[in-house]
C-alpha cells in the first residue's frame, strides 16, 4: 500500500498531519515543527541562485539569435501583463460588487514596519534590474539583478566563436542538468518539511483569527479561484489549444502544493521547472527562460490581492473611490507586483505604495495583517500555477507538442 503512494500523496499527507498537529498541540509543537520547516525552507533557498544563473543562461543559448530570444522574450512580457492585468480586474469587480469593508468595524492593529516602498517606482525597478556587483547581488538573492545579468550572460556567450560557444552551452546545461538532480533529492525531504511549515503556522495564527474579517478573506479567496480556475485554463484552452487544461492541473500538483506551504514562488522555482519540464513536457528551452522569470516578476495573485486591500481599505474608512481612482490603483497594483516582488513583506511594501498613491491611510495595512499569511500561501499558488499555464502557452505557440496534446 505504501510503495503506491506518490510523492504528491506523501506531500498532501504532511499537509493533513501538520493542520492536525498545529491544531490539537498549539504552540507545544513549535519546536519539532519549526526547525523541519525552516532545514526544508533553506534547502531550498540554497540552490535558487545556481539554478537560476544556469537555467536562464542554459535557456538563452538554447533559444539561439537575438531574433529567437527577442521574440520569446515578447510573448512572455505580454503573457505576465496580460494575466495580471485580468486577475486586477476580477479583484477589482468582486470587491466592488460584495464591498466586504463597508460596515466593518475593526480595531486598527499596530502598524507594520515597512520599508523598501521606493523599490515600487519605475526607475527603483530599473535599477535594481541592473547589478553594481553580480556576486553580490547573487549572494543576496536580488533575483531581478540575477535574471538580469544571467540573460545579458547568455547573449553575449552566442557571440563567442564556436569553440567557446560550445564549451559554455555544455558547462551550463550539466550545470542545469545537475541543480534538477538536487532538487529532485531534496523533495524527498518535503513531506516531512511541509509538515513542519502548516503545523507552525495553524499553531501560531489558529483558526478563530480571522473571524472578523471573513468577508473580506472569502471575497479574496473566490477573486484567486475565478483566475486560478477559470480565466487560466480559457487561456490555456484558446491559446495554449489544449483541450483539457485540467490535465496540466495534475502535472502540477506537486508544485501546487509546495507553494501553498511554503508562499514562496522563488522557493518553489526548482520544483515547478520539474513539473512543468517532465509532467507536462514543455521543452527546457521555454522553461529555462519563462519560469525563473515568472517566478521574479509575474504575481497575479499579489497583483490582485493589492488591489483588493486598497479598496477594502477605503471601504472600511468609508472613503468613496472615483472610477479613475480606482484604475490608478489597478495600474499601481500592476507596476509594483512586479516591482516588489524580490522585497520582504512584498504585499505590504506594494500596498503601501498603491495607499500612497490614492491618498488612503497608511495605517489601514494593520487591519489586514490577520489573515495576511493564510492569503499569501493562496496568492503565491496562484502566482506560480500562472507561470506554469504561461510556459505551456508560450511553448504552444513556439510550436511545442507537449504531453498535454493527444
Amino acid at each position: 500500500m505504501l510503495k503506491k503512494l506518490t510523492l504528491t500523496h506523501w506531500i498532501f499527507i504532511g499537509i493533513v498531519l501538520g493542520i492536525a498537529a498545529g491544531g490539537l498541540l498549539g504552540e507545544q509543537i513549535q519546536p519539532i515543527a519549526k526547525p523541519l520547516g525552516n532545514i526544508f525552507l533553506r534547502l531550498l533557498k540554497m540552490i535558487i541562485v545556481p539554478l537560476i544563473v544556469s537555467s536562464i543562461t542554459a535557456g538563452v543559448l538554447g533559444v539561439g539569435d537575438s531574433k529567437n530570444l527577442g521574440r520569446l522574450g515578447l510573448k512572455t512580457i505580454f503573457y505576465y501583463m496580460l494575466t495580471s492585468g485580468l486577475a486586477i480586474i476580477t479583484g477589482l469587480a468582486l470587491v466592488n460588487i460584495f464591498q466586504p469593508g463597508v460596515g466593518t468595524e475593526l480595531a486598527l492593529s499596530e502598524t507594520p514596519e515597512i520599508s523598501g516602498a521606493e523599490a515600487g517606482t519605475v526607475w527603483g525597478i530599473v535599477l535594481r534590474m541592473i547589478p553594481e556587483n553580480p556576486v553580490k547581488a547573487m549572494a543576496e538573492g536580488d533575483m531581478l539583478a540575477v535574471i538580469f545579468f544571467s540573460i545579458l550572460f547568455g547573449f553575449f556567450i552566442t557571440r563567442l566563436p564556436e569553440e567557446g560557444r560550445k564549451f559554455f552551452t555544455k558547462f551550463f546545461e550539466y550545470m542545469f542538468q545537475a541543480m534538477m538532480k538536487m532538487t529532485q533529492f531534496i523533495m524527498y525531504f518535503a513531506p516531512v518539511g511541509i509538515f513542519g511549515l502548516i503545523a507552525g503556522i495553524v499553531a501560531t495564527v489558529g483558526f478563530a483569527a480571522f473571524g472578523s474579517l471573513l468577508k473580506f478573506f472569502l471575497v479574496v479567496l473566490a477573486a484567486l479561484v475565478i483566475h486560478a480556475c477559470i480565466t487560466l485554463p480559457l487561456l490555456l484552452r484558446f491559446i495554449g489549444g489544449i483541450k483539457n487544461p485540467f490535465r496540466h492541473v495534475k502535472s502540477m500538483t506537486e508544485a501546487l502544493l509546495t507553494g501553498f506551504s511554503t508562499a514562496s514562488s522563488n522557493a518553489t522555482l526548482p520544483v515547478t521547472m520539474r513539473c512543468v519540464e517532465q509532467n507536462s513536457g514543455v521543452s527546457n528551452r521555454t522553461t529555462s527562460f519563462v519560469l525563473p522569470l515568472g517566478a521574479t516578476i509575474n504575481m497575479d495573485g499579489t497583483a490582485l490581492y493589492e488591489c483588493v486591500v486598497a479598496m477594502f481599505i477605503a471601504q472600511v474608512y468609508g472613503i468613496e473611490l472615483s472610477f479613475f481612482t480606482q484604475w490608478v490603483i489597478v495600474f499601481t497594483a500592476l507596476l509594483t507586483s512586479i516591482g516588489v516582488a524580490g522585497v520582504p513583506m512584498a504585499s505590504l511594501v506594494a500596498i503601501a505604495i498603491i495607499l500612497k498613491a490614492v491618498g488612503l491611510p497608511l495605517e489601514g495595512i494593520g487591519l489586514i495583517m490577520v489573515t495576511d499569511r493564510i492569503l499569501d500561501m493562496c496568492r503565491t499558488t496562484v502566482n506560480l500555477w500562472s507561470d506554469s499555464c504561461g510556459a505551456v502557452i508560450i511553448a504552444r505557440t513556439e510550436g511545442e507538442k507537449t504531453k498535454l496534446v493527444d
